[in-house]
Formats: structure tokens, sequence, C-alpha cells
């Protein structure tokens, strides 16, 4: 296992700079998301640890030793990529033990770590098959089990489920889940999907434009966003972002369309400019803070996805619980959850939550 450290890391090809002063300390065992948009940099970044891309300033340490100048081979850090890239002519045991093939290690301990990797895996009874004659999920866990082999001090992962369909995607995320339990190392992993991201990490690194936006847990970057990016980009479906068209002393906000909100778990509303609500924080009343005009309704089953017309407003959404009868032209109240509420100013930074218990 490692620490890993990135110390005002930079990388720029002539004079485009793709990432800028970032910073980061990955600790032992920890599993860390790099989430972002494409073009903005996390793949770069996951290279620049691996020692594929060369690193244009700052440091990048393992555990305390600098390790900029030093070979890809040499960082001791496994890498599980997008693509399989297993050998056609190879059976999975030798896929996955072609490593210490080439490094002449002993027979006899390729075929321990080969056994113990493929257990791990669930992979003991393919062990003699060519990857043509495996499922896309299975070929992701050899890819896997060619890194678990090497007993690295730390995994990277680049996308690795994007090349799976909905269900293997979900069934591959539980098994990278329960690698990490059982290998406890050091892993940074790439998506672009934010639910691999909250479902897997211990801590999310959220970049744009080659800045990291915010570093927290799960729960921090859906409840604490630091500003509207963050807040938009994790979480399903997207926040709902309304104009505020005045604010008043204290807790107290106006919207563009002149309702009037108290919201005490915001007890400085000075600045704001929009006020953001998730859609799962908006129920469906009888009598609300806002009346809205249902335009299209998804029934998912065990959600019902509500999009609608507020005057004045402009278009929100609605996710509620279970199956709610509402029709296309309809007239519907919304209560907006106030202790689940945010407020952004005109750069799109977030407005401090107030550490209070609220009951509405």
């Amino acid at each position: 296992m490692a620490n890993i450290e990135l110390k005002d890391v930079a990388k720029r090809y002539g004079s485009v700079e793709v990432l800028r002063n970032i910073n980061l300390e990955i600790q032992d065992g920890e599993f860390i998301v790099l989430v972002g948009p494409s073009g903005c940099g996390k793949s770069t970044l996951l290279r620049m640890i691996a020692g594929l891309e060369p690193i244009t300033g700052g440091d990048f340490l393992i555990d305390g030793e600098r390790m900029n100048d030093v070979r890809p081979r040499d960082r001791d850090i496994a890498m599980v990529f997008q693509s399989y890239a297993l050998y056609p002519h190879m059976d999975v045991a030798r896929n996955m033990g072609f490593s210490m093939e080439i490094r002449k290690d002993p027979i006899e301990e390729r075929a321990s770590r080969i056994q113990k990797a493929a257990t791990t895996l669930g992979l003991t009874e393919l062990t003699k098959r060519l990857p043509k004659a495996l499922s896309g999920g299975q070929r992701q866990r050899v890819a896997m089990g060619r890194a678990i082999i090497r007993d690295p001090r730390a995994f990277l992962f680049d996308e690795p489920l994007s090349n799976l369909d909905a269900a293997l995607r979900v069934e591959m995320r539980l098994e990278i889940a329960r690698l990490h339990q059982k290998l406890k190392s050091t892993m940074v992993y790439v998506t672009h999907d934010q639910v691999e991201a909250l479902t897997l990490a211990d801590r999310i690194v959220v970049l744009n434009g080659g800045d990291i936006q915010q570093i927290g847990s799960p729960l921090d970057l859906y409840e604490r966003p630091a500003n509207k990016f963050v807040a938009q980009f994790i979480g399903s479906p997207t926040m709902n972002i309304v104009p505020v068209s005045s604010t008043a002393t204290g807790t107290g906000i106006t919207l563009a369309d002149g309702t009037d909100l108290t919201l005490p778990h915001l007890p400085n509303t000075q600045g704001a400019v929009e006020l953001g609500i998730r859609p799962e924080h908006v129920d469906v009343v009888d009598i609300g803070d806002l009346v809205g005009i249902v335009d299209v309704v998804e029934h998912l089953g065990s959600d019902t996805n509500i999009y609608l017309k507020v005057d004045g407003l402009g278009p929100m959404m609605v996710r509620m619980h279970g199956n709610i009868r509402v029709r296309s032209g309809e007239q519907v109240g919304l209560r907006v959850q106030r202790e689940n509420a945010h407020l952004f100013t005109s750069d799109g930074t977030a407005l401090e939550h107030a550490k209070v218990d609220l009951a509405i």
C-alpha cells in the first residue's frame, strides 16, 4: 500500500495548460475517485501518477519519495485501462501472469499468485479459456487480475467500466468495491459516471477546466457542494437552479417570481443570485411555495420524474418516490424542503450552511 501526494502539480502541452496547482494527498488504503466532464484533465492526472505522462511542474511523491523522474515500471503501480488489452492467443491464466513470466519469476510462484487472483475474482473455472470465450465482465476481471498479481503499492483505474452494458456495470462496480475491501490497497479511480463515484469512493475529487473544484466524501459533496458546478455535477437528476431577485437581511430571500423563502440553515444570504434545490427535495402538495404546470411525466416504477414549468422561474424537475398520478398540463403545488436548499453567488460560490438541527 502507498501514501500518494501531489504538490502543486501542473501539466502543459506547449502553451496549453491542462492541469494547474493540483494539491492532493491520498492516504494509505484510501479509495479516491477523480470525476469531471470530458477534457477536465482527470485521465491526464492518472497517467501522470502512473508515469505515462511527464509532469510539467510540481512534485509527485509515493511514501515521501519524489517520483517525477522514476520510470513507470519502477513506481510499483498497476493500472487497469478502459480497454481490456488482453492477449487473444493466451488463456486467462497466462494473461494474468504474463508480467511475472517476462520477469522470469519461478513457475511455482506464478501459479500460486494466478490461483489466488482467480479465486479473488471468481475466475477459477475460467483460467483455461481464451479471451474470445469470455463475456465483457469476465474480460475486465482478467484485466484486474493481471494488476492484482503484481501486488503493487497502488492501483489505478481509468474508466474501467465504460465499455460494459448497464447490468454489467453494476455487477463490476460491486466487484471493485469488494476487491478494495479485501486488498485494502490504495486505489485511484477515474470516471465521468457520478454514480460510480458516489458508490465507490472514500473521497471524491471533482475536476473542471484543469482545477480541483472540491475534495470530500460523497455525502459532503452531495449535501454541501462548494459551488454551483459541483452542485450540478454531483447528484442525479441534476439540481434545479432558479433565479433570486433580491436578498434580505438575515435568512430571507425573494425568488424572481416574488416568492419569499426563509432559510434558517443559511444565516447569511448576502450576495445570493441563485437558489439550488435537488429534484428529490421538492414535494408535490396541494398548496405549496410555488405553482407548476406539469410538462412531462416519467414513471420509473420506484420513482416518478415530473418536469414542470414554473411561471417566473422557468423549468423545474421533481423526483417523487413511488408512482405519482399527475398528467401533462395539470397544475400542482410545490413545496421546497428549505433545509436542503442551496444559495449561490454571481461567481457560482455556494453560501455556507450553518450547522443547525432543523425540523420543518
